[in-house]
């Protein structure tokens, strides 16, 4: 993803994203979450979504980017932040685990396989006697995967989604929301089984 690996790039990105954050989906989350639980946010990006988590949450912060990572380091230094691949979770060796895991519009850069194996590497790092959630908002649709500076967007839907969740976790919500235009994102929240 070299687009989020310049400052330039992240620049760009905090300018398209200006006004949109996860409020709705942090709220759902509470549905299934006490406070206090231990949730890790995968592609922290400008780290909005994270300052709402961190309010009710402890929270791991991550993202693939380097700069995100080092510019929200810079406001919080108290948070923790790792700097992870959402597909494979990799640099979270012996992490004791996470009551949840979340992201905002990030698991739309994987295509089926790739998006099957970022599920089954979170169900691994979800804790024994935890609440078990991951909980993703991504693009709606079942179109073909777009490409928009460098970077691949995919579409998902339930099939596809039911398609790419592994053995031991159920899509327990599948819910289309609007971000930009009708029903253009969707809220999928998993259940350990």
């Amino acid at each position: 993803m070299g687009f989020y690996d310049t400052k330039e790039g992240v620049e760009q990105y905090l300018s398209m994203a200006e006004g949109y954050d996860g409020r709705a989906l942090v709220d759902r989350l509470a549905e299934y979450l006490p406070e206090g639980a231990r949730v890790l946010e995968l592609g922290i990006g400008p780290g909005k979504d994270l300052d709402m988590l961190r309010a009710r949450y402890a929270v791991v912060g991550s993202d693939y980017s380097q700069p995100f990572l080092d510019r929200y380091r810079a406001a919080h230094p108290e948070v923790a932040l790792v700097q992870l691949d959402a597909q494979t979770l990799a640099g979270l060796d012996g992490d004791p685990g996470f009551d949840a895991i979340y992201s905002n519009k990030v698991l739309q850069h994987f295509g089926p396989e790739a998006l099957a194996e970022s599920l089954a590497s979170q169900l691994a790092h979800l804790r024994e006697g935890g609440a078990g959630v991951l909980l993703h908002g991504l693009w709606h649709g079942d179109g073909e995967p777009e490409v928009h500076a460098g970077m691949t967007f995919h579409y998902v839907d339930r099939a596809r989604l039911e398609a790419a969740t592994p053995a031991g976790l159920r899509l327990a919500v599948c819910e289309p929301y609007t971000e930009m235009e009708a029903d253009d994102s969707v809220l999928a929240i998993w259940l350990r089984d």
